[in-house]
């Protein structure tokens, strides 16, 4: 369980820290205090509080979902620092945001507990907008499907980057080893599927010095 500060509980919401002292005396929100005295605000608490509408006046209501591949990529801070580009573009358009669900796990996870979060949400009609940063953040393959899912639903989704980020390319392809290894391992067995995903594997290597090949003859020329 994530636990926060006063100060980055209220960066989250996009408020000032006197208003989470001020919701704590009205009993809409309960810090946990620390033997000095400080106050420690989980993001549990954060979304219930989101979540109950007591915050929102009058403006639309919205949802942010980040999503990185792997652990490496969410310690190195690449899912803060999109989290904290979807509170901008939600602040800067004034949205309410009603909670964050973020999840570190590959595009064509199907079981990814954020993703469940955000559609049950949606479901039950408790929100407008979904941002994300760029569709592959949402999904891997069948995005189409679960626009039109949420549609049905009412709810619109946003992607405020015009471009995937460079170390999109490299995600794509390690989404693309394991379909392999999955189809690989089905059709001719664990020993076969590690045969061919190895195969991949330096198939990928052989290409990847041609591509930095050719951007730095684009370079120079």
């Amino acid at each position: 369980m994530e636990i926060l500060t006063i100060s980055k509980a209220a960066k989250k919401l996009g408020v000032h820290p006197n208003s989470l002292r001020n919701w704590e005396k009205r009993g809409l929100i309960k810090p946990v205090r620390l033997p000095g005295g400080q106050r420690r605000y989980s993001m549990d608490e954060l979304n219930k509080l989101l979540q109950s509408g007591q915050l929102i006046d009058g403006r639309e209501t919205a949802v942010l979902y980040a999503r990185v591949s792997t652990k490496k990529q969410a310690d190195a801070g690449n899912l803060e620092r999109q989290m904290e580009r979807l509170r901008q573009y939600a602040k800067e358009h004034g949205f309410a945001i009603m909670a964050e669900f973020a999840d570190v796990a590959s595009g064509l996870n199907q079981k990814r507990r954020g993703l469940a979060n955000v559609l049950k949400l949606a479901e039950q009609g408790e929100y407008k907008k979904l941002i994300i940063e760029y569709p592959d953040r949402l999904a891997r393959f069948g995005y189409s499907y679960i626009e039109r899912h949420l549609k049905y639903c009412g709810v619109e989704i946003i992607a405020i980057a015009e471009k995937e980020p460079e170390d999109a390319h490299t995600e794509l392809v390690r989404d693309l080893l394991a379909i392999v290894t999955s189809f690989s391992a089905r059709l001719y067995g664990a020993r076969g599927g590690k045969k061919v995903r190895q195969g991949f594997q330096e198939l990928i290597a052989g290409v990847e010095p041609d591509e930095e090949a050719a951007k730095e003859q684009k370079e120079d020329d």
